[in-house]
């Protein structure tokens, strides 16, 4: 299935070459977003133990900057931006930016996320550092805020968000709707319908991995403590590797 449109082509490789990241090296990483983010041991503890067995380094930092119900642009990007904030000795290579869940359901607040995107990515894109968005997953049906084909809204803001602000999208949205199509017995939802669970989060930084190291992450054996089971990881790490190049 193909989800991004036509006349977004272009811009989209456009992007992915000129703000590609996979030939560096993202040793140095922040996480800026809500409980999107930091349910289940927090996205950027997955991401650093992915990327850890990958690269078989010890220098790899991540970091989260997280409040809960928040919306992009209610985070402080310029105390953010410098690293000593961080307590990091160097500034870090690679910001990912995850907007609030409800940014992507009215004109104004899409039109805000966008702006805010522009704004970050290009305080950040002046230090030298790369810029992502981590595109959210829609809600389930026992959330309130549900409405059907969401996915397509949020796939339409976050890709026009990434073409303005020169920056890669994580597609973690469109792979919780393609591992839901391929087995729709998985639970990637916490059970209130909005926030991920644990296998949400695994799925989620697989598809991290997978945009900022263009590289598969079939075969890694990081199962969060044996919290994942191996046909989980599989599948799941299969997908994140499907969603990436489906939607690069």
């Amino acid at each position: 299935m193909k989800h991004i449109k036509d006349s977004f082509k272009f811009f989209i490789i456009f992007i992915f070459f000129s703000n590609s990241i996979a030939s560096e090296y993202p040793n140095r990483i922040l996480f800026v977003g809500n409980s999107y983010l930091y349910y289940n041991d927090s996205i950027h503890n997955h991401v650093k133990r992915l990327l850890v067995e990958h690269y078989k380094k010890d220098d790899i930092v991540t970091k989260s900057a997280t409040i809960g119900g928040s919306r992009l642009h209610n985070h402080n990007i310029e105390h953010l931006l410098n690293h000593e904030n961080l307590q990091l000795d160097k500034q870090i290579n690679l910001l990912i930016m995850q907007g609030g869940s409800a940014e992507v359901t009215t004109p104004e607040s899409r039109k805000k996320f966008s702006e805010t995107a522009v704004k970050f990515s290009s305080k950040a894109h002046k230090l030298g550092i790369k810029t992502a968005l981590y595109m959210t997953h829609a809600y389930l049906e026992n959330d309130k805020r549900y409405e059907p084909n969401l996915i397509k809204k949020i796939e339409k803001t976050y890709y026009e968000a990434g073409i303005k602000s020169d920056s890669l999208v994580i597609p973690v949205g469109l792979a919780y709707e393609m591992a839901y199509q391929e087995n729709p017995k998985i639970k990637l939802h916490h059970p209130d319908g909005t926030h991920p669970g644990l296998l949400g989060t695994y799925l989620g930084a697989c598809t991290v991995f997978a945009t900022i190291t263009n590289s598969s992450p079939e075969g890694l054996s990081y199962n969060y403590l044996g919290r994942i089971s191996d046909d989980d990881r599989v599948f799941l790490q299969k997908i994140a590797w499907k969603a990436y190049l489906e939607n690069k």
